[in-house]
């Protein structure tokens, strides 16, 4: 073993002082289901690392970023964001898309940079920690029932299983409802089998585009409680005020949803989101607009219920005493680049209307909130195509097989030139349109991931081609590298 030196000693002691004094931003990124949040982590990351093409993140085109390189996360019981294997997913001959979030997972990348404060330059290299946080939005939904008891929640969840555009999914658990009495001696045959009704409606309104109210989220993402008590349960209609007989189904029902509360949502608030400092919110603006009316409403429902869950607001030196608020919250409409570039600006403006009671909350309690459109990985190109004597804004890329447009079925190794549709121009109008429209007014379909050719020294592909990624990363982390 070789003998350290003097200087030896004093680099390795600056360096882990170093590392202790390094600032470190938490950037949750959540959204619903089929919103790209594994894509946009990889993307973001692979950008990043590889020295992408970022012009709008400040530090960037200043040229102040001198590298940046993942390290060991710091939290050990939480599982690493895989992000080597979503690459090779990305890299891969014909690539895939990356399997969505079905858990909470951490990565940490470190930036090493050069303030653009003179002050700081002349110490040398100032370094920050990122850790992202990747978790499931259907996580998020559960902490509204943190406000709620078993009534509201029976109630809630229940009014809206006879809605009519759920009834026909809801159908079988409605039916085993009506004829199972809350007053009955508890059972668990019978909580298994409501349980499991109740789940098969709350996974058929997902698979139809729906992303509100499927609370309980772990119902849908059970991990390693499947089978569990605290996710054998379901609601049940209970008079004002009445308290259901000891031992009874209801009671039982009753006290797995408060254990269902305590054991699995209040650790999730607790160790993790509690301790966030910035949000990305993933949102699929697109599908509600292009599914209608249902969907507009439902996504509307969905984003007032993971808004009531943040704790917007200034962070000062009172937050280490009271609890840290997320000090910037970031919407995104992802999958931009379904859409001509003069759509985007339209599609940000209506993700902001959407969003419009969140953002003005989160103003008023001091926290920074914007809306943007963005694509992490673009997957088509720009072209035109002539139809008569007009010029159509088309988008070229690889449609995934089976997608279909007037009756056009793609095989997925073939491209195509697509002429989606334009959004209004006025945001107010279109998403008036969208609430009452019962057809879709676009014609989207799903592509394929790009086949990239830029590639590094180590033969791997250098950056991932996007849309608005570094204006997304300017507003959550600009502020730090000044």
């Amino acid at each position: 073993m070789t003998d350290l030196t003097y200087s030896d000693l004093i680099r390795d002691a600056q360096t882990r002082l170093g590392n202790y004094l390094t600032p470190c931003v938490r950037l949750g990124v959540t959204g619903l289901s089929r919103a790209g949040k594994t894509v946009f982590i990889t993307a973001l990351v692979r950008n990043l690392v590889s020295g992408g093409r970022l012009p709008f993140f400040t530090a960037d085109a200043e040229h102040r970023i001198v590298r940046a390189y993942l390290e060991p996360q710091p939290d050990d019981s939480v599982p690493r964001f895989d992000y080597e294997a979503h690459l090779d997913d990305l890299l891969s001959v014909p690539p895939s898309w990356p399997d969505s979030t079905r858990r909470i997972s951490e990565l940490r990348v470190t930036i090493e940079y050069q303030s653009a404060s003179l002050l700081k330059r002349v110490v040398g290299l100032s370094k920050l920690h990122v850790d992202i946080v990747d978790y499931p939005g259907e996580w998020l939904i559960d902490l509204p029932l943190l406000d709620q008891d078993y009534r509201a929640f029976s109630a809630e969840a229940l009014a809206l299983a006879a809605a009519p555009e759920r009834a026909d999914a809801a159908k079988p658990f409605l039916a085993f409802l009506a004829g199972t009495d809350p007053a009955a001696v508890e059972d668990e045959q019978i909580a298994m089998t409501g349980a499991k009704l109740f789940t098969d409606y709350l996974r058929r309104m997902r698979e139809s585009g729906a992303q509100s109210t499927l609370a309980p989220g772990r119902f849908l993402l059970p991990g390693d409680l499947e089978g569990s008590p605290l996710l054998t349960f379901f609601p049940m209609p209970l008079a004002s005020g009445e308290r259901p007989p000891r031992s009874s189904l209801a009671a039982m029902m009753m006290r797995r949803f408060e254990s269902y509360k305590s054991t699995v949502v209040k650790p999730f608030f607790n160790e993790h989101f509690a301790r966030l400092d910035r949000q990305i919110v993933l949102v699929d603006v697109l599908a509600a607009l292009n599914r209608g009316a249902e969907a507009v409403g439902d996504l509307e429902r969905a984003m007032t219920a993971i808004l009531k869950a943040f704790r917007p607001g200034a962070n000062s030196w009172l937050s280490l005493l009271i609890g840290r608020k997320i000090d910037r919250i970031l919407f995104a409409a992802t999958k931009a680049d379904h859409l001509p570039a003069s759509s985007h600006d339209r599609l940000e403006a209506i993700l902001k209307l959407i969003v419009d009671e969140a953002i003005s909350r989160a103003e008023t309690e001091g926290a920074g909130v914007n809306a943007l459109a963005i694509a992490a990985l673009r997957a088509t190109r720009e072209t035109t195509a002539k139809q008569g004597s007009e010029i159509l804004p088309c988008l070229r890329g690889t449609p995934i097989q089976g997608e279909t447009i007037g009756g056009v079925m793609f095989d997925g190794k073939t491209e195509a030139a697509i002429f989606p549709g334009d959004l209004p121009v006025d945001a107010a109008a279109a998403l008036s349109a969208a609430r009452s429209a019962r057809t879709a007014s676009l014609e989207l379909v799903r592509f394929a991931p790009p086949k990239l050719t830029d590639t590094l020294p180590d033969g791997k592909p250098a950056a991932f081609p996007h849309i608005r990624l570094d204006r997304a990363l300017d507003f959550l982390i600009s502020d730090y590298l000044a």
